[in-house]
């Protein structure tokens, strides 16, 4: 397990490089472009856009978990079921309704730049969160409730030494597929001033300069193969403890 996490450290590491050397990129991209008078996008450093990119992913992706965490989990108790089918049918709206248009609602009522955006990001990124909440806890086998109810738990001790543990798994998958998901559609923050990774790539495709538009989507690829790394290692941290907390004698 240390050593996943130390090939992370080295990625993360070797990315941070990567980006902090402008020259780097420039040389490169000017060798491949010749003919380009710009080959690097003038708005701000590589650095500054990835840090605004993350900040986007990591501020709609954390309003997506705190909400559709407790949403799943309510839907699945006693007194949220009935709800259950409506829950799902608006996170599924969510996600099927497209960002620039949540973006083209919300400019309106909220304004240009930041918070559109993390509206737009958290809308899209509901879905998979709440239905993998959802799915992991109807998984948890009925004879292990049964026999928690019989050891005297009560329905919140369940949920939170039973039911939230053996599910733990399948609601990180869906955290996992939330923040990629967010991290590609960030890019569309760049089109209401929201900066990010897709300032480039919207100058690229305005201007038909290749340069800008891989300035912006080789870090955003890479950014999202870190973010899947961490969180896939995440996932198997939590698999390795329960696997060992199982061998304990006090289990």
């Amino acid at each position: 397990m240390l050593r996943r996490w130390a090939i992370f450290a080295l990625l993360a590491a070797l990315f941070f490089v990567l980006i902090a050397n402008l020259e780097w990129w420039e040389a490169s991209l000017r060798f491949l472009f010749p003919r380009e008078s710009q080959v690097v996008h003038p708005r701000a450093s590589l650095l500054v856009l990835v840090w605004e990119h993350i900040r986007l992913v990591a501020i709609s992706s954390t309003i997506t978990i705190i909400i559709g965490v407790p949403a799943g989990i309510w839907v699945t108790r006693t007194n949220g079921k009935d709800f259950l089918s409506i829950v799902t049918a608006l996170t599924s709206f969510g996600q099927t309704f497209p960002p620039v248009a949540v973006l083209a609602l919300a400019v309106p009522m909220l304004g240009f730049g930041l918070l559109p955006t993390v509206v737009a990001l958290f809308l899209y990124g509901l879905l998979p969160v709440v239905r993998n909440t959802i799915a992991g806890l109807q998984a948890v086998p009925a004879n292990l409730l049964d026999a928690a109810h019989g050891m005297g738990m009560n329905q919140t001790q369940t949920l939170f030494r039973v039911e939230i543990p053996l599910s733990a798994r399948v609601i990180l998958a869906g955290i996992r597929i939330s923040v990629i998901i967010n991290i590609g559609t960030a890019m569309i923050g760049a089109v209401i001033g929201a900066g990010g990774l897709g300032s480039p790539i919207i100058a690229g495709l305005v201007q038909d300069n290749v340069a800008y538009i891989l300035e912006g989507s080789v870090p955003a690829a890479l950014l999202a193969v870190l973010a899947d790394q961490f969180l896939g290692n995440i996932e198997a941290t939590f698999a390795y403890s329960k696997g060992l907390d199982s061998l304990s004698p006090n289990t």
